[in-house]
């Protein structure tokens, strides 16, 4: 049987609606708004049993609406739930012996480019539970230890959050450096690369340790993972991707300032920048501290955000959780057990994600 679902999405993925147009004109036609289409097709070679998971875009802001998600699993099952701690979109796919273990999942969405002015504010409030959930240890974000002494070295002698903020993101651009060996984004174990002095990765380990060190500083910061869908229009190739997304995710952070709400950030493009724009640069160059400057408090949404989420546990999975969600990811039997396909090897692990713009 061919089961098609679509999933309206509002502030939370909650309700199915009948099938229909994909696309609400509303955002199309708001000043600065452009609405993008995203394709993820997954093909798992071989007959199942099988389960695949797809990150579903559920991050509804002032910079992104997301508009609808359509999945279609053919013979198999599947539907979309949400993490219970985080609320991100989780897409499950399940199938048997005698299925052919396909998924498509294509998700609508509408965002601007956003700018924080610390001190301005943006409506943003945060509850204590979620202040907490935003200081708290996770697998790979230890607070105490190491991270802790470190966040105290860079914070010592600055008065408030945002200065502590502001210092934690220049530490970075100035300690760490992108890494282009590491496989996908990075696995993002802070703890690790501050004991060995390995300072190299990418968006999921720089990024990941600016919130560490936020929040062993006291600040509630969080990840924010996603995927590139545009070129970019200020002027850097290595800051957008368009077309065959497959290998372009991409995560950002953002600390909490109260009084402003969240404030965007991204010292692992800075380093980025460095590495790739026009053949690499030097860290005093011009475009290196237009983007350095640019990157601590506004975000260019050529992106998808897909959801915050940490240590999350996939639906029906045989093995335990996993750090953050990001990529697709499946589980299949071979030679009699179940084992975790590697979600960073698209060539073996069949899937495609395909972005395109739909024009106003």
């Amino acid at each position: 049987m061919d089961r098609r679902t679509f999933l309206k999405t509002g502030a939370a993925l909650s309700s199915a609606a009948a099938t229909g147009s994909l696309v609400s004109a509303a955002h199309a036609s708001e000043a600065g708004w452009r609405t993008f289409e995203v394709t993820t097709r997954v093909e798992l070679t071989g007959a199942g049993p099988a389960r695949v998971w797809l990150p579903v875009p559920s991050v509804n802001t002032q910079y992104q609406k997301v508009i609808a998600n359509r999945f279609n699993a053919g013979s198999g099952q599947a539907s979309i739930v949400q993490d219970p701690r985080y609320g991100a979109g989780i897409l499950v796919a399940q199938f048997s012996q005698a299925d052919t273990p396909v998924v498509e999942l294509v998700s609508q969405f509408s965002t601007r480019d956003r700018a924080v002015t610390p001190g301005q504010a943006t409506g943003e409030s945060l509850s204590d539970s979620e202040r907490r959930k935003y200081l708290e240890s996770t697998a790979l974000l230890p607070t105490d230890g190491i991270v802790g002494e470190t966040a105290r070295d860079i914070t010592k002698g600055r008065k408030n959050d945002l200065d502590r903020a502001h210092a934690i993101y220049e530490w970075i651009v100035d300690n760490t450096h992108r890494d282009g060996k590491v496989r996908g984004c990075g696995v993002g174990d802070i703890k690790a690369m501050l004991e060995t002095k390995s300072l190299g990765g990418k968006c999921a380990d720089l990024n990941a340790l600016f919130v560490g060190l936020a929040r062993a500083a006291g600040i509630p910061a969080r990840d924010v993972y996603g995927i590139r869908v545009a070129d970019s229009r200020l002027g850097y190739k290595s800051l957008g991707k368009s077309g065959d997304i497959t290998r372009a995710q991409h995560c950002r952070a953002e600390f909490y300032l109260a009084g402003t709400g969240w404030i965007p950030v991204d010292p692992a493009d800075v380093r980025k920048v460095i590495l790739e724009e026009n053949g690499g640069l030097p860290i005093g160059d011009a475009k290196v501290e237009a983007a350095r400057k640019r990157l601590f408090g506004a975000w260019e949404m050529n992106w998808l955000a897909y959801n915050y989420a940490h240590d999350v546990q996939l639906p029906g999975a045989a093995k335990g959780p996993i750090g953050f969600l990001m990529y697709p990811n499946g589980e299949a039997y071979d030679q009699g057990r179940l084992v975790r396909i590697d979600s960073l090897d698209p060539d073996n692990f069949k899937y495609k994600i395909v972005a395109r713009e739909i024009p106003a």
